[in-house]
């Protein structure tokens, strides 16, 4: 395979993924995620959608580089792969936690996992390939984000 081919292969992977946990956020955005209290930073549900789009996409640009350094560097880049197999694993587990199960105390338990493991992602990609992991950073930010806005909901409802 070749890099684009990779690269591909990984952008409609995450996408998907997001896809299919989103179906989980979907009808819970209408139905109990308006009865919570929110804090005041809490974004409009509109922007989500488009930013998890955009990370999904640089996650799957971000893996597929590392990928394409497989055969000169098989066990980093294996190594590498496994951590972004388990962040993205969390990322989707994440969803059901707080939407599919009504539970921000648990997804805010989760979430800090998830957010470890999104670091060491980045750690491992940045050693393969630097534009890796700086692809990483916004989700890192962003999830960073989310873990604060979790907590807070967590919070303000328990």
């Amino acid at each position: 395979m070749n890099k684009i081919t990779r690269i591909l292969a990984v952008v409609v992977t995450c996408l998907a993924i997001g896809y299919f946990s989103g179906t989980v956020t979907r009808s819970a955005i209408t139905t109990w995620y308006p009865t919570l209290i929110k804090p005041s930073f809490n974004p409009p549900n509109w922007i989500f959608a488009p930013v998890w789009s955009m990370l999904y996409v640089m996650m799957g640009v971000a893996a597929g580089l590392v990928w394409d350094r497989i055969e000169t560097e098989k066990e980093v880049v294996k190594k590498a792969l496994v951590f972004f197999a388990i962040q993205l694993a969390l990322n989707a587990l994440w969803s059901y936690l707080f939407f599919g199960l009504h539970n921000p105390m648990l997804a805010g338990l989760e979430i800090i996992i998830l957010w470890l493991m999104i670091f060491e992602t980045y750690i491992q990609f940045s050693k393969i390939n630097k534009i890796a992991g700086y692809l990483f950073i916004p989700y890192l930010a962003w999830v960073s984000f989310a873990a604060v806005l979790n907590g807070s909901i967590w919070w303000l409802n328990r």
